[in-house]
């Protein structure tokens, strides 16, 4: 991950970026993103690989970008969410569902 974080920060500051990765911009970034992510698969289910590999790494790269601005770290805050998750939805309740949690 290190490496991923050290590759961005230099992307950006070679182009002097940094100045507009607020940290407002970077989750709108990841949204709009993500919508272009969900339109590889608007129609049916054939999708171009590569397409859906690119904006991935779009909404991936703003990910890992927000979170280092904010100073977390990437690996704790999601292996704190699926502890949260854990109790939220557990096995044996949970289990080959799609229910909500607080419908189980």
């Amino acid at each position: 991950m290190q490496k991923l974080i050290l590759a961005l920060r230099e992307f950006n500051k070679e182009r002097d970026w940094d100045q507009f990765h607020s940290e407002e911009n970077l989750a709108k970034s990841i949204s709009i993103e993500a919508g272009e992510l969900l339109e590889c698969f608007q129609w049916d289910n054939k999708y171009d690989m590569d397409d859906v590999c690119e904006e991935l790494a779009d909404v991936l790269s703003y990910c890992i970008m927000l979170a280092d601005k904010l100073g977390v770290d990437i690996e704790e805050i999601v292996l704190n969410k699926l502890e949260k998750t854990k109790e939220k939805y557990p096995v044996e309740k949970s289990r080959g569902v799609s229910t909500k949690y607080n419908k189980l």
